[in-house]
């Protein structure tokens, strides 16, 4: 391709050759390169991946907005015909549901309903506290949820969440009530994250030492420095393939970072949306309002840089525009 050809005609020079100065001449290429990928991670805030949607293999469909119908067909979130009438503003509606980023959101969306077509149908709020769920589960990267046996003789809820790290709950439990995840959801880590070698937990309720229980990102002295990036490359795969799995024990759990609640086979049928969403809903929050914020930092921090960027421009062009000047001024002399 043209870069490719550009590099053979002039030479990949000082970048990638063995000529270098600064900082990278003092401790390496390599070892550079390492050290600017680690800063990177530590500037990059609540980067907690959002998943596009979550597959949910609760029984009887429960939780699920993708359900097959007798007619084989996949029917996601719909709204009643007769609550809008209006063929083109349902369908406008409901993707404008579908698409909620947060439960902020599907709260406003829900009180323009209200304000022009009336009181939401008891169908359509059930519908709706579905959706508020898969707000939640996306924002907190969940991509797979599902019931599984632990051995003990209960059953569990596992919420698979492949992007999730430590760190991440380090940062989200310091805004939540007592500064601590919410009681009854705990975050379970593979042995590749933990000091120890074994599988690591953070138990909701209670207050948790991540340096001491998890290895930290920074430490990572191993010859293959791209490691990290490489598992959250799978990881991001392993969230475009959920929506194909029909049953959880496709999957080997035991091999992902996921969120679990225990002896979640006691909650009756009917309540469990209602159990997920008030443990899941904190945390969601608190990862939106942060993403949103640095986002909008990141936002205005680019703004200022183009402002910088223009004002050294418009320097450049009036110190030459002065040049030019004197050298006629001189030239009038």
């Amino acid at each position: 391709d043209v870069a490719n050809r550009d590099l053979e005609i002039r030479g990949a020079g000082s970048l990638l050759g063995t000529e270098q100065s600064g900082m990278a001449a003092r401790v390496g290429f390599d070892l550079y390169m390492r050290m600017l990928k680690k800063a990177v991670r530590q500037l990059r805030g609540l980067d907690l991946p959002m998943v596009p949607r979550t597959n949910v293999l609760l029984p009887k469909g429960e939780g699920s907005i993708e359900i097959k119908g007798a007619d084989g067909i996949s029917h996601a979130f719909k709204i009643p015909e007769d609550y809008i009438q209006d063929e083109k503003e349902r369908y406008q509606a409901e993707n404008v549901a579908r698409l909620g980023e947060s439960t902020a959101k599907l709260v406003n969306l829900t009180a323009e309903w209200k304000e022009k077509y009336g009181p939401l149908p008891v169908n359509l709020q059930l519908k709706l506290k579905t959706m508020h769920l898969h707000a939640c589960t996306r924002r907190l990267g969940i991509d797979l949820i599902g019931l599984a046996d632990n051995g003990e003789g209960r059953i569990d809820c596992i919420l698979r969440s492949p992007g999730l790290r430590p760190r991440h709950i380090e940062e989200i439990a310091p805004s939540l009530p007592k500064g601590v995840m919410i009681k009854g959801l705990d975050a379970v880590f593979p042995p590749r994250f933990c000091r120890n070698g074994e599988e690591g937990e953070i138990r909701g309720g209670m207050r948790f030492n991540i340096q001491s229980t998890f290895i930290g990102e920074d430490e990572d002295d191993s010859d293959d420095w791209d490691a990290l990036d490489q598992e959250e490359t799978e990881a991001m795969e392993d969230i475009s393939s959920a929506f194909d799995i029909r049953e959880i024990d496709e999957v080997d759990i035991d091999k992902y970072p996921r969120f679990v609640i225990r002896n979640f086979g006691k909650i009756a049928v009917g309540q469990r949306v209602d159990v997920l969403l008030k443990l899941l809903l904190g945390a969601a929050k608190v990862v939106y309002e942060k993403q949103e914020k640095e986002k909008e930092e990141a936002k205005v921090a680019a703004e200022l840089r183009e402002k910088r960027t223009q004002m050294k421009k418009t320097k450049l062009l009036m110190d030459k525009e002065d040049r030019i000047l004197l050298d006629y001024s001189g030239l009038a002399e």
